[in-house]
């Protein structure tokens, strides 16, 4: 498979992926399938299971197969990151950062402490392993920055994509009075390994608008024909 990426300042606007014959790869946002090249039947939409359904707030997934090419548009605010999945990996990964995968990949859940959740509004986060490659929807280009095993490291809780399962993670604040008074919480994390980082908060707005839809219109948009167009 092959990635290109057409920038826009230091944005990623559009992704095209080319795929060889055998290769596929999972879509889980396909209405940002701006463009397709190949044979139709190339294309399957199949309805997610209902945990998917709810952390996406989507019905429906595309998987695309090869020979093929296709391009992803991306959300203003929004960049697109790759990361090569080995199959011994331990990341762990917010479901809706998660934009694409290659097939081959598998995933499970892992369940947070109650505390936890409560602080990022998510019970389960997913392990990916491959081999394989994660396309992943962040604000702002991926940083990976490594961990240091003496000195904790404080990363925004909005800001952590992706942490190593074996890690320590505690929420907190930082700094003096003032300081801890008028910042987000952040997570205290310690360990070994590398964690992934999106740069800017997320877009407020963005978010709004793909949560607003009652579950019933989201659920007819995606099942009539072209429900999209005419159920605003």
């Amino acid at each position: 498979m092959d990635i290109s990426c057409e920038q826009a300042g230091q944005m990623t606007r559009l992704a095209a992926l080319t795929l060889d014959s055998g290769e596929s790869v999972h879509v889980l946002h396909p209405n940002q399938i701006v463009a397709f090249q190949g044979a139709p039947s190339l294309r399957e939409d199949s309805f997610m299971k209902l945990s998917g359904m709810y952390r996406k707030k989507r019905m429906v997934q595309s998987r695309i197969h090869g020979p093929a090419r296709f391009m992803l548009g991306l959300p203003d605010g929004y960049s697109l990151g790759t990361v090569e999945i080995k199959e011994d990996d331990d990341l762990l990964f917010e479901f809706r950062h998660v934009l694409f995968y290659t097939e081959g990949m598998s995933f499970r859940t892992h369940v947070q402490t109650v505390r936890n959740a409560l602080m990022t509004r998510d019970l389960v986060k997913m392990r990916f392993q491959g081999p394989g490659t994660l396309g992943l929807l962040t604000s702002g280009p991926l940083y990976p920055v490594e961990l240091d095993p003496e000195q904790p490291l404080y990363v925004d809780i909005s800001c952590l994509v992706a942490y190593p399962q074996h890690v320590s993670l505690t929420p907190c604040v930082y700094g003096n009075t003032l300081a801890s008074q008028n910042m987000n919480y952040h997570w205290e994390i310690k360990g070994s390994g590398t964690v992934l980082l999106q740069p800017c908060k997320p877009d407020k707005l963005l978010n709004e608008q793909m949560q607003n839809d009652s579950f019933m219109r989201r659920v007819l948009k995606e099942i009539i024909p072209f429900g999209g167009v005419f159920i605003k």
